[in-house]
């Protein structure tokens, strides 16, 4: 992508006052009002997002969903009509190429859902490794993505399609009509809370977004812009692609060994390394960790064991959480310091400061 890329909201956001940065060659909103008022609106009403920047590949064929099994580590044939799933995308070495969802849309068709940053190389990747007995379309740039997220989420959209959401499950996706506009709508997110993602023809979407904005605002939402979507996923240690997860670090490493699905009938890309992963366990762990003395942590940061000068790590995603009104982070460190309780240090601005390794999602600690 030569060139910055405006989703279909832009002037939107350009009206609302919002902060815009480059992010993965889109120009995308970074805040609005501010990162802590979003966020905290996201956890008590609800907050409306532009999504768009991320990727959408269209996958069709009778073996599509066969193909897709060997692509990518978690169960796609199981997957009904209307649902979703999260999976990793490895290499053959293990690593992950990229954390994506994928929909069964018809009984011969399938989305991918990718990371925005993510989107030239995984097209390169499913090309590679996709046979040509399968259809495949990318339709980022023509598929806009709206989100709504937060305890008011469903009645927000109930309100927008003039009808309930309650047996509309989570990891579930529907064909709808909002602001008299075809729109794919899934109860999906990447929050920690209740929210819906509406998927609708980038041509065609400004409706949707006015719909949803006005909607939003009227029940005490707001619009968020990307730094608050980052520190909500952090407090959930839902991991972001680039920082705490890449093909150097395994689903097993990063804590989400849960998606590998060893046993399903076909290989996938990257097993072999897996299943002698899972046979030997790992020498690291991604863990979360609340500072207990004063200091934020940063990716980058180096993390130390205790006291000691032993260097064990670097942070990967760290900041302020403004629902748990701590400093936290998400780092990892060989497998014998993942206890909870387990005293680090990061160095930060020359100077080594406590820590210690907490349970997750960082919400817990709220008690």
């Amino acid at each position: 992508m030569s060139k910055t890329i405006k989703t279909p909201f832009y002037e939107k956001h350009i009206e609302l006052g919002a902060r815009m940065v480059e992010f993965a060659g889109f120009a995308m909103p970074v805040q609005y009002s501010g990162i802590v008022e979003e966020h905290r609106k996201v956890r008590e009403t609800a907050g409306i997002f532009d999504l768009s920047h991320m990727g959408e590949f269209f996958v069709s064929g009778a073996d599509a969903a066969y193909e897709l099994d060997s692509l990518v580590t978690n169960n796609v044939s199981k997957l009904e009509v209307g649902e979703a799933l999260y999976t990793p995308m490895c290499v053959e070495a293990g690593g992950i190429v990229d954390d994506l969802l994928v929909y069964r849309i018809s009984n011969v068709e399938y989305m991918m859902v990718v990371n925005a940053a993510n989107i030239e190389k995984d097209w390169k990747h499913v090309k590679k490794f996709l046979p040509k007995t399968v259809d495949v379309e990318n339709r980022s740039l023509e598929t806009a993505l709206v989100a709504v997220q937060g305890p008011l989420a469903e009645p927000i959209l109930e309100d927008a399609l003039g009808a309930r959401l309650n047996e509309l499950e989570y990891y579930h996706h529907m064909y709808a009509e909002l602001a008299e506009t075809p729109v794919t709508l899934s109860r999906t997110g990447y929050t920690g809370e209740d929210g819906f993602e509406v998927y609708v023809d980038a041509d065609i979407a400004l409706p949707v977004w006015d719909e949803l904005y006005d909607l939003t605002v009227e029940a005490g939402g707001v619009p968020v812009g990307l730094g608050a979507r980052d520190t909500l996923r952090m407090e959930m240690k839902y991991c972001l692609y680039g920082n705490d997860i890449d093909e150097t670090t395994t689903p097993y490493e990063a804590g989400i060994g849960w998606t590998v699905k060893l046993k399903k009938p076909i290989d996938f890309v990257g097993k072999k390394t897996l299943v002698k992963q899972k046979e030997v366990g790992v020498k690291r762990e991604l863990v979360g960790f609340v500072m207990t003395d004063k200091g934020v942590p940063r990716p980058g940061y180096d993390v130390f064991s205790g006291a000691k000068e032993k260097k064990v790590g670097l942070v990967t995603s760290g900041g302020y959480g403004p629902s748990v009104d701590r400093n936290i982070g998400l780092a990892y460190v060989p497998t014998e310091l993942t206890e909870i309780g387990t005293e680090l240090h990061v160095e930060i601005r020359e100077k080594r400061v406590a820590a210690e390794v907490c349970d997750t999602p960082f919400l817990k600690l709220l008690g």
